[in-house]
């Protein structure tokens, strides 16, 4: 994986450039990270317009054509340095390489904080319009009291320090292929997906007017507005009738989770919900009636956007993914189906989520087959998975930031870096 490096700023000596230096050279094996400068950054201004300068379009090349990007930033009066946010303008005026970019962030500082308010600046500049980076959530890096931290070699002295530094890395290494790989499955940035309106401010034939979306009550209002059937009351179906209790029976019983996004975009339904097992994709009662703009985080509506466009314009039929985590227990996998009527016209998304490794491990016994590596076949060390896969969206994990209903709960920092700083550092 080829990522790059960027600290925050110009100054000769800074202790952000030797961690920055420190990550690249410490995990080489894990990935190729090149350190770029930004030194010969001119102040942004509009009126002067520099991005066809060497300076800007080399940065520019460098980001684009990386996998990713590592920024460590120091601290200036709370907020990321002017060096660093000339570059970001530079960055987002009429060249835009953090678009749909994964960026991670670290920083170092003197005292008790370790640039906590210049990330969180930081984070909300590169998710800005323009921007539209994808930031990796959680798991921050944060080193404080910096002047103690280092050897004479420019190495981090405790070992447990190391240990979270390598653990966060790899996490994001996995969010990584994560995006690249969504991007990768519905053929990669596409300025028109931008047009999908997760808002659902739009009108299909069966959107029920009246009712704020929004409501944690949505279906028992929308039930009501429209008279909807409950009960014992049969349903004809393609193939059957059933009563509407006896659809919620087989539904909730299925081995899958089940989720339908309509065309409008708007998340409508789910199953499971009188499961008491903790569910694959968490979904949330109240959730049901939204726009899928509410039920996703910020990091990932430009990625919503690409599946969903994607889909609806028949760019590809289906999109799948493993999520994280998988190992020899267990191996969840996300799909997401486009759904179409009798005329082929798009109607939606059905995503269905399981773990597979039940149903491995049955065939394995029932047939008394093992499994055995392919020496041959190149796998991702993350998730296991071949690049052999017939689609791009096999080939990495996901942390289902696309599900129709994911509930955004990023894991919390962990680790003796995660105090902050207020001081100006550089």
């Amino acid at each position: 994986m080829k990522l790059v490096g960027i600290a925050g700023t110009v100054e000769d000596k800074s202790y952000n450039k030797i961690l920055l230096q420190f990550i690249a050279n410490n995990f080489s094996n894990l990935a190729d990270i090149e350190i770029l400068s930004i030194d010969d950054i001119p102040m942004f201004d509009q009126d002067n317009d520099q991005t066809e300068s060497g300076a800007i379009q080399y940065l520019n090349r460098k980001i684009s054509g990386a996998d990713g990007v590592i920024i460590a930033t120091p601290e200036h009066n709370h907020t990321i340095t002017a060096a660093l946010k000339s570059v970001i303008e530079w960055l987002s005026f009429k060249v835009h390489p953090f678009s749909n970019k994964p960026v991670m962030i670290v920083g170092a500082s003197y005292y008790e904080q370790g640039s906590s308010r210049a990330q969180l600046n930081l984070r909300q500049i590169l998710e800005a319009p323009g921007v539209n980076a994808i930031v990796f959530p959680g798991n921050e890096f944060l080193l404080a009291n910096v002047k103690e931290a280092f050897d004479d070699n420019g190495r981090l002295k405790d070992e447990k320090t190391t240990a979270f530094l390598q653990t966060t890395l790899q996490k994001f290494l996995r969010f990584v292929k994560v995006i690249n790989t969504m991007n990768q499955a519905t053929g990669g940035h596409d300025d028109a997906a931008g047009s999908e309106d997760l808002n659902s401010k739009g009108k299909i034939s069966t959107t029920i007017e009246g009712v704020d979306m929004a409501a944690d009550d949505w279906v028992e209002k929308a039930a009501e507005k429209v008279n909807a059937v409950e009960g014992n009351t049969y349903v004809k179906l393609d193939r059957g009738i059933l009563t509407v209790d006896q659809l919620n029976y087989f539904l909730n019983s299925m081995p899958i989770e089940l989720t339908y996004a309509d065309s409008n975009n708007q998340f409508i339904y789910y199953n499971k919900m009188t499961s008491t097992k903790k569910m694959l994709a968490p979904r949330r009662p109240g959730q049901v009636g939204d726009p899928l703009s509410l039920v996703h985080p910020k990091r990932a509506i430009q990625g919503v956007k690409s599946v969903i466009h994607a889909l609806r314009t028949g760019k590809t039929d289906m999109v799948k993914m493993p999520v994280p985590g998988n190992g020899p227990d267990k191996y969840i996998m996300h799909f997401y189906k486009a759904m179409h009527d009798e005329k082929g016209e798009y109607v939606g998304i059905n995503e269905f989520v399981l773990d597979i490794m039940p149903i491995i491990k049955w065939y394995l016994n029932k047939t008394g087959q093992k499994l055995a590596a392919d020496p041959n076949a190149k796998v991702d060390a993350n998730t296991g998975a071949s690049s052999k896969d017939d689609e791009a969206a096999d080939n990495s994990a996901t942390d289902a930031d696309t599900s129709a209903s994911t509930h955004d709960e990023p894991e919390a920092s962990t680790g003796d870096t995660d105090a902050t700083t207020g001081a100006s550092e550089s």
